[in-house]
Parts: structure tokens; C-alpha cells; sequence
């Protein structure tokens, strides 16, 4: 069975019948095989069209907020620095501001960096089946193959 809950390729198929051929099931392997391939390219792109319109969607508003709150954050910076300049002079206001922009923007980055990995691109449904299957076919081979007798 596949991770999305759908059946492994022709799984409803009846057992090989012991008399069969080895050609005959050498010939329904690569066709199961050529099925299975191209179901799991399937749900690879379907996988990785669904993550990359996630990822578009997060990133156009992450631009769009961020735009936006910086307008904000210009009014407060100045606001900080007028306020501040009433006690100190204002070049020393502006650079105690400043490096305490510097420090909050360099901290964000760290963060932010730590979040955006490739991991969160990864396809882990297509992989899980993936696993599933090299399983399955496994079984297939190794149990339900043809069988030799010992001499």
C-alpha cells in the first residue's frame, strides 16, 4: 500500500499460480514495475507543485508584511532618536539607535536563516512510498518469487 493510502500497483491481482513461467513473471514484474514508476512520478510532482505554491503564496506576503512594517519601524526609528536626542546630542542618539537596530537585524537573520532550510522542500510522502515499495518489491522477489529446490 502506497503512504497516501492507495493501493501498491495491481495489488488486487490474483497470486502467481506456481506453474507459471519464469518469463511470464519476469514480464509482469516490468509491467508492475513501469506502473509503480510512474505512479510514484506522479505523486512526486503533485508533492512538489503543492510545496512550491505553499512556498509562493508564504513568500509573497512575507514581502508584503515586511514592506509594510518597515514603513513602521522608520516612524519609531526616528521617534526613538528625536526622543533620545532631548537627553544626549543627536548624533550620539542617532548612533545609540542605530546599534541597536544593527544588533535586532542581525539577530532576526540568525533566526530567520535557521527556519529557511531546504528540509521544509523535501517530498516525504514520495519518499515514504518510495520506501514502501523497494518493500513490497522486495517481498515479491524474495517470498513470492519463483523457488528452487535444493539438490
Amino acid at each position: 500500500m502506497l503512504s497516501d493510502g492507495s493501493p501498491g500497483p495491481d495489488s488486487s491481482a490474483p497470486r502467481p499460480s506456481p506453474d507459471r513461467s519464469v518469463a511470464d513473471l519476469l514480464s509482469e514484474l516490468a509491467d508492475e514495475t513501469g506502473i509503480l514508476v510512474r505512479q510514484e512520478i506522479a505523486l512526486f510532482k503533485a508533492e512538489i507543485q503543492e510545496n512550491l505554491g505553499r512556498l509562493g503564496i508564504g513568500a509573497g506576503a512575507l514581502i508584503a508584511g515586511g514592506l509594510i512594517a518597515f514603513t513602521g519601524w522608520l516612524a519609531l526609528t526616528a521617534a526613538a532618536i528625536l526622543g533620545l536626542s532631548l537627553v544626549l546630542a543627536p548624533w550620539l542618539a542617532a548612533l545609540i539607535v542605530g546599534a541597536v537596530m544593527i544588533t535586532l537585524g542581525a539577530g532576526l537573520s540568525l533566526f530567520s536563516k535557521s527556519r529557511l532550510r531546504s528540509e521544509t522542500l523535501v517530498p516525504r510522502r514520495t519518499l515514504s512510498s518510495l520506501r514502501e515499495d523497494r518493500a513490497w518489491i522486495r517481498d515479491q522477489i524474495f517470498n513470492d518469487g519463483p523457488r528452487r529446490e535444493s539438490l
